[in-house]
C-alpha cells in the first residue's frame, strides 16, 4: 500500500493529538506517526521535564516520572499550577501552526481543532508494563501508578475542570490497546489517520477547486 509523500501531508497543516494514561504507549505511537507523516512532534511530558531540569531536578530516562524525583516534581506542580499552564500555552501555540503530532494530556480538552485519539489501557496492563520495564513487583508498580495518576488527575481537575481518563468526550477515536503490541497500535492509528484525516482533507481541497457536474 502506497502512502502520500511526507511533504504533501505536511502541507495540509494537520494536527493530531494522542493521549492516554501512563503506560498506554502514547509517546511511542506519537513519535512513530510524526516520523511517518513528516510532522513535528511535541510532548507535554518532555516540556515539563525541561522545566524540572531548570529547577534543579535530576532528570533520568524513560521511567523518570515514576522515580522519587519525578513524584516530587509532580507534587511541586500540584502546588504551582502555573508550571503546567505555561507548558500547555506553548503546546497550543505549536498546535496553531499546524503540521504537528502532540503527545499531551491537556491538549484534547484545550484544542478546538485537530484529530484527538485516546489509547484505552487497563490499569493492570499498564502496571505490568511498568513492572517489566523497571524490574519491580506488580504490586509496587500498581502503587506507583495510582499515586502518580491521583496527583496528575488533581492537577488537571484544578486547572481545567476535566477528569483525566474518565471524560473522553473530546476524542474522535478511542482505541483499546490492551491486546495490541506497539506495531499493531501504530498500524491501527496510521490506517485511521489515512482514512479519516488525509482522505477527507484531500476531498475538501478538491471541492474548493470545483467539481465537474454529474449527468
Amino acid at each position: 500500500m502506497q502512502h502520500k509523500p511526507k511533504e504533501k501531508v505536511r502541507k495540509k497543516k494537520i494536527v493530531i493529538c494522542i493521549s492516554g494514561m501512563a503506560g498506554s504507549g502514547k509517546s511511542t505511537a506519537a513519535k512513530r506517526l510524526a516520523e511517518h507523516y513528516g510532522l513535528k512532534y511535541y510532548s507535554g511530558g518532555d516540556a515539563l521535564k525541561a522545566i524540572a531540569a531548570d529547577m534543579g531536578y535530576k532528570i533520568a530516562g524513560e521511567g523518570w516520572w515514576e522515580t522519587t524525583e519525578g513524584i516530587r516534581f509532580l507534587e511541586k506542580r500540584l502546588g504551582n499550577l502555573e508550571i503546567d499552564r505555561k507548558v500547555d500555552e506553548k503546546l497550543l501555540e505549536w498546535a496553531n501552526q499546524g503540521g504537528v503530532v502532540l503527545d499531551s494530556w491537556a491538549m484534547p480538552w484545550l484544542l478546538r481543532k485537530g484529530f484527538k485519539i485516546w489509547l484505552e489501557t487497563s490499569e493492570k496492563v499498564r502496571a505490568q508494563r511498568l513492572a517489566e520495564r523497571d524490574g519491580i513487583s506488580l504490586d509496587k508498580a500498581l502503587n506507583i501508578l495510582r499515586e502518580k495518576e491521583a496527583k496528575t488527575k488533581e492537577i488537571f481537575k484544578k486547572l481545567y475542570g476535566f477528569k483525566l481518563g474518565e471524560d473522553l468526550e473530546p476524542f474522535q477515536l478511542i482505541l483499546d490497546v490492551n491486546l495490541l503490541n506497539k506495531d499493531e497500535v501504530y498500524e491501527a492509528l496510521r490506517m485511521a489517520i489515512d482514512n479519516l484525516i488525509i482522505k477527507n482533507t484531500e476531498s475538501g481541497n478538491r471541492s474548493k477547486t470545483g467539481r465537474k457536474g454529474i449527468n
